[in-house]
C-alpha cells in the first residue's frame, strides 16, 4: 500500500488523551496524533528512533533530562533507548515517525 488517507485510518487511545491514527510500512510507523490539553506521556524508552513534528499547540518534551516547549514547526529527535516523556500544554496535533516499525502500533 503505497498511499492512505487518514480518513481510512481509524482511531486509537494507547495512553489517556493521546488519540492516534497508525500508519505503518514495511520499516518506519506514522502516527499522527490529537492530543488533549494536560495530556501526559509517561517517561518512557524503545528501541525505535523516533522523530515528531509538532503541527499544531504547545507540547512540553523531555529527552535525557533535557526539556524544551514545542510549538508548531517545531521538530525533535529521540534516539533509540532514550528516556523521554511529555505534556500537552494545550490541544495539540502532532506526528511521530518511528524506525523501525512499532509493532505494538499495528
Amino acid at each position: 500500500m503505497s498511499f492512505l488517507s487518514l480518513s481510512e485510518l481509524a482511531h486509537k487511545e494507547p495512553m489517556p488523551g493521546f488519540v492516534g491514527q497508525f500508519a505503518t510500512g514495511a520499516t518506519m510507523t506514522s502516527v499522527t496524533w490529537t492530543i488533549s490539553s494536560k495530556a501526559q506521556l509517561p517517561e518512557h524508552a524503545h528501541p525505535h528512533e523516533q522523530v515528531s513534528h509538532v503541527l499544531e499547540g504547545q507540547f512540553e518534551m523531555t529527552i535525557e533530562g533535557e526539556t524544551q516547549r514545542l510549538g508548531p514547526g517545531a521538530v525533535a529527535f529521540v534516539p533509540p533507548n532514550a528516556r523521554h516523556s511529555g505534556q500537552a500544554l494545550t490541544d495539540c496535533r502532532i506526528i511521530d515517525v518511528f524506525h523501525p516499525v512499532r509493532d505494538d502500533y499495528r
